[in-house]
């Protein structure tokens, strides 16, 4: 079976005074890439069945202004994740998902979207690697189930900069 799974970086957040990391806001430009991103991602994607997000204002921000309609599970593990992490969330989906987005941070989305990916060579490999910005993502291809996903198995298959 193949399975779509997508990361979406937040978008770019404001840094109020006196606000903790966790709870910064998305900027002006946040809330409005954001939504670019979810039209993209309705335009070009399968329905989206379930999505992981961080439990940071700003990443919770950016789901609520890219109006994706699908039950969602907030994770404070996705909050400073490593790869391994990030994966082992992944790994927890109920395998009738057929479409994730998890939406999170950066460094972990671009290292976790290199470590799965069976090919580093491809140019959208190698545009993620030099910059993945704020409501970028990356398209994955995953066969099997959630449970299996390990480095190195999953297709790269599109990197989009919502601008």
């Amino acid at each position: 079976m193949t399975r779509t799974l997508i990361l979406l970086r937040h978008g770019k957040s404001a840094y109020p005074d006196d606000v903790d990391d966790h709870e910064r806001p998305l900027s002006p430009r946040g809330r409005r890439e954001a939504g670019l991103a979810g039209r993209w991602i309705r335009a070009n994607l399968p329905e989206i069945d379930a999505v992981l997000c961080s439990d940071a204002t700003r990443t919770r921000k950016t789901l609520a202004e890219a109006t994706i309609d699908a039950p969602v599970d907030y994770r404070a593990a996705l909050y400073g994740a490593t790869p391994a992490g990030v994966i082992a969330e992944i790994g927890s989906v109920d395998p009738n998902v057929h479409t994730l987005l998890v939406v999170g941070h950066e460094p972990s989305l671009s290292e976790t979207a290199l470590s799965l990916a069976t090919d580093h060579s491809s140019d959208i490999a190698h545009q993620l690697s030099e910059k993945f910005p704020t409501s970028a993502l990356a398209v994955l291809t995953v066969r099997g189930s959630w449970d299996d996903l390990e480095p190195g198995r999953a297709e790269l298959t599109d990197f989009h900069i919502a601008r």
